[in-house]
């Protein structure tokens, strides 16, 4: 049954014209309403992860549920439909499970409130936002092991729940949930975070309400959906054809030895919409590597893809969704079934932005992105320290930004608006670890016209013993150049012992124990390149020499030839440049590296790992039943 909303005022909101400056006025007021959403939490919260890094993800949205400001889209039409329950004035829901809202939150980690925000009656907006917890319980420190086979193993599981029912506080229901977590007192001040965000966004479109009337601020915000509609129906018009086109990528492997896992996406238009159909995408994996893949959520992403590299200037919303189709295979890696493990979806989640770039550049090949985002690495460490005070890192790092129409990708960036890295002198200061070295890795954004995003390393020296556990991708399947451009390097792990011996580590590792003075060197990929390398300016090259992105050698990719100073030789380059020009044939569109076999058979030499093995899916149903 479909919620039911509680109003003592269910009087229809009445049309208004809106003159273009009250509808500026309130568009503005609710941007800088969401960014003090942001500011609240940051200011609240106390684990690194949201406090730090930003993860976290803010939504105002009106009285249907669709969203006016926000980043990720609006869930709340899918959750009103399947809430059997009542909403009414003073109400919060507080969730974290994924299929209880069809993946709205793609793990249990991310901690979702959602406010009705009522005015005289009425239900005027939605208010929400959702974290990602540091730790939730679970067989393992952070919650997200790669291994898990289902979602009970990944934590607690929170259903759609009254945390405030008619202004009253539900404090048994979070001592409940807290007392599952290593970190209570995180979670506790994330939770209150995220409340107290949603009450000042609450607050303020009150107050919008009351400075221009009920029905105005009700009538601009259907405007805001309208105006995006029209501009976005003429953005599809132009720049999607009628004509299939389709594109796939890959994950490189679950973390349990099997992989790689193909993603697809065939994209086209009938009349005004879009079709985006995920057929050909590969079954589900047994490990934790599923994506529940929520259709608004990929509307919003397709929508927010169209709207950087068409058309920046368009405020994106929840209005044009009607214009988008996207059909997802049941029991496929983007809509698994129940209870499909969910806590490593973050290499699906990447690589959904790798193949918007594949797919929407193929008919404009100006305006196509490399692949770079690919992935969302992260790092844990937890134990105990000499006081007996248990510890607990949850770190996301960042790889190489994909070469771009309009210039090279940034170096160790991450793609998230919002998102920033952890300080290296709060790590130090609130864990025992040192940081010995963080820079970006010369030579592993691939070449072009403009370079590919250098990866970074980051080397952790622990100071206590420990587990760590590491979730990365890209380190069989390379990200890929465009139009001539090259692949980035890929990412790898190594384990460094105290007597110097050192180890390879996998990019997906649960529980690996390690002893003070160990040292860690995480080192990331890097972005895909863009254009013909032989067209960069020579002097830039050596520029990045002198800069320490590129070497010497890797500037010969380039056809640059360049001493250590970055002093460029131009009549050998000219030599060089011509030689290459007339060794090689058409560039491609899209320059994958090496086919998946021949990764397979050279990985161990490449990489120092094993080579993932070709997923056995009737075993995985077996296992499944």
């Amino acid at each position: 049954m479909p919620a039911t909303i509680i109003q003592s005022d269910t009087t229809p909101f009445e049309k208004k014209a809106i003159d273009p400056v009250t509808l500026d006025i309130i568009e503005n007021a609710l941007r800088n309403a969401r960014i003090e959403m942001d500011a609240t939490l940051v200011r609240t919260a106390m684990s690194p992860g949201i406090r730090e890094q930003g993860d976290a993800f803010p939504l105002i949205a009106d009285h249907e549920g669709r969203m006016i400001v926000g980043q990720f889209g609006s869930f709340i039409g899918g959750f009103l439909e399947g809430y059997n329950g009542t909403l009414e004035d003073g109400d919060m829901i507080f969730l974290s499970d994924p299929y209880s809202v069809g993946g709205a939150i793609s793990h249990c980690n991310d901690w979702l409130v959602l406010l009705p925000v009522f005015k005289d009656g009425r239900l005027l907006a939605y208010t929400a936002m959702f974290g990602h917890q540091s730790d939730i319980g679970g067989k393992v420190p952070g919650s997200m092991p790669i291994d898990a086979t289902n979602i009970f193993q990944e934590g607690v599981r929170i259903p759609p729940v009254k945390i405030w029912k008619k202004g009253v506080y539900n404090e048994d229901l979070v001592k409940l949930v807290l007392h599952q977590s290593r970190t209570p007192a995180w979670c506790a001040a994330d939770l209150n975070a995220l409340i107290a965000s949603c009450r000042v966004a609450a607050r303020r479109v009150i107050e919008m309400s009351e400075r221009f009337g009920v029905d105005t601020y009700v009538s601009a915000t259907q405007e805001l959906l309208a105006r995006n509609h029209r501009a976005m129906k003429t953005l599809l018009a132009q720049a999607i054809s009628e004509e299939p086109v389709s594109f796939e990528d890959y994950i490189c492997d679950d973390g349990m030895g099997y992989g790689p896992y193909k993603l697809k996406c065939t994209m086209w238009r009938e009349g005004d919409t879009v079709i985006l159909d995920f057929d050909g995408t590969d079954p589900q994996s047994q490990a934790s590597i599923n994506f529940l893949l929520n259709e608004n959520m990929f509307k919003m992403f397709f929508g927010i893809y169209m709207i950087m590299v068409f058309d920046p200037q368009i405020l994106f919303n929840d209005g044009f969704y009607d214009l988008i189709e996207v059909r997802i295979p049941e029991g496929s890696l983007l809509k698994p079934r129940y209870p499909a493990a969910l806590s490593g979806r973050t290499h699906a989640l990447g690589r959904i932005f790798d193949i918007l770039g594949g797919l929407l550049g193929q008919k404009t090949p100006e305006f196509l992105n490399a692949a770079g985002f690919s992935s969302s690495p992260h790092l844990f460490y937890a134990g105990t320290d000499k006081k007996g005070d248990w510890f607990q890192l949850f770190q996301i790092g960042f790889g190489g930004i994909p070469g771009r129409p309009m210039g090279d990708g940034p170096d160790g960036h991450s793609l998230w608006p919002g998102f920033t890295n952890v300080p290296n002198e709060f790590l130090e200061r609130y864990f025992p670890l040192v940081i010995e070295r963080y820079e970006t890795v010369a030579d592993s954004g691939g070449a072009g016209l403009h370079r590919g995003g250098n990866g970074i390393v980051m080397t952790y020296r622990f100071l206590e013993p420990g587990v760590i556990a590491i979730h990365d991708d890209r380190w069989f399947v390379p990200p890929w150049g465009v139009n001539g451009g090259k692949p980035g390097a890929r990412a790898r792990k190594i384990l460094e012992k105290p007597d110097g011996s050192q180890t390879i580590v996998g990019n997906k590792v649960e529980d690996v124990a390690i002893e003070a003075g160990d040292v860690l060197h995480f080192i990331t990929w890097g972005g895909g390149g863009w254009g013909d390398p032989l067209e960069r300016d020579p002097e830039l090259v050596g520029k990045e020499i002198r800069q320490g992105l590129v070497t010497p050698a890797g500037a010969k990719a380039y056809g640059v030839v360049a001493d250590g100073e970055g002093v460029v030789d131009l009549a050998a380059t000219e030599a060089l440049r011509a030689e290459i020009r007339a060794g090689r044939g058409d560039l491609p569109l899209f320059d994958y590296g090496p086919g998946i076999e021949t990764l397979r058979a050279n990985c161990e030499a490449e990489t120092g790992l094993p080579a993932p093995i070709q997923p056995r899916w009737a075993n995985y149903a077996i296992a499944a039943e």
